[in-house]
This record gives C-alpha cells, structure tokens and sequence, in this order.
C-alpha cells in the first residue's frame, strides 16, 4: 500500500510538473514572435521613413531570440574550428548581416498572417523544437525553431522553414567556400557580399 501511494505522489508530482517545466521553449518562442509582429502591425512604424527604427527593433529582438554562437558554430560545424577566436567574432557579425539583408524584406511583407504555435517536442533535456506555420488564404507554412538551453535560457540556434534549415543551408555554401580557401578569405568573401547587399 505505501509502494503505491509513493508510486501514485510520484506520477501526480510528475504529471503536474511536466507541462510547467515543457512550456518554456514554446512560450519563448511564442513570446518573441509576438515581439516582432508588435513590431510589424506597430501603425507609428508603417511609414518609410521608420524602416531603420523598425530594423533596429527587430535587431534587439533577435538578439534575445537567438543564441548566435551556437548557430554560427552548427553553421560551421568542424569547420568552426579552423578560425581563430577574432575570426569568430567576426564571422558571427557578418553572418548576422549576411541574413538580415536576405530576410528582412520578407519579414516587412508580414501582412496579418495567422502563425500557429501548435507542438513542442523536447529533444533532450537542453534541446526543444517548436513547431509553428503561418496560415495564408492559400496555403500553410510550417516553421520550426531548434533551441538549445544555456544558463537556464533557451534560445533559438535553427530555423526550419518547409523542411529546409537554415544552418544546412548555409553550412553547405560556407563548406564548399572553405574546401578551397582558407578561413580569411571566406571572411573576405562574407565581407563583400555585406558591401554589396
């Protein structure tokens, strides 16, 4: 009787534990989206004059969304080692630019979308994906953020969007740039394309 009443306080201390401890990642992520599309439907920043001032909003939010080590680092992968810490620094810097100019103008053309924050799969104990879609008239689109918990903190390293992650995306291309050239020209290479965008 006593197994089975410490078994049933276990199960209830569980059952009751579990979706306090499981809501984090998705209430981060739910939270931070929100953040942007505060920022998008804000009608003080609809003019084209406020395009900085709405970039610089959207900056700050990504910066607290996302871990940009971990993402740089998995964009990377083995070849993350090659730099030294200075390149690093930089390449997270560049690589922050490189995908606000190819991003930003699809986030500006948010117009009231539906996003459906619907699935949160915990990985491991330091790992979630949530899963989310923006419902158009037309169709669908499902994202999902890979996060990764530090300090007690999770924050995003990933995003998928129709089944294509950024960081296999892009790991592929600076793979390709790094098999023939050393890590100073791919800064180099990351640095013009900054210039030009």
């Amino acid at each position: 009787m006593k197994k089975r009443l410490t078994g049933l306080v276990l199960l209830m201390f569980l059952l009751f534990s579990l979706p306090v401890y499981a809501g984090i990642p998705l209430d981060t992520v739910k939270t931070n989206v929100n953040k942007v599309l505060d920022v998008l439907r804000d009608p003080k920043l609809k003019s084209a004059s406020a395009k900085e001032i709405k970039k610089e909003k959207l900056r700050l939010i990504y910066k607290s969304m996302f871990d940009e080590v971990e993402f740089s680092r998995r964009t990377l992968a083995r070849s993350w080692s090659k730099l030294n810490p200075a390149q690093q620094q930089e390449f997270i810097g560049l690589f922050e630019q490189i995908l606000e100019k190819s991003y930003i103008d699809k986030i500006f053309s948010y117009t009231n979308e539906k996003i459906e924050f619907y699935k949160e799969n915990m990985l491991s104990e330091g790992q979630a994906e949530i899963q989310t879609r923006v419902v158009t008239s037309s169709k669908e689109i499902p994202i999902y953020y890979r996060m990764i918990k530090k300090d007690n903190v999770w924050k995003v390293y990933d995003v998928v969007v129709e089944n294509v992650s950024l960081v296999q995306n892009y790991r592929t291309q600076f793979n390709d740039i790094l098999n023939k050239n050393t890590p100073e020209q791919l800064l180099e290479i990351l640095r013009k394309k900054v210039k030009e965008q």
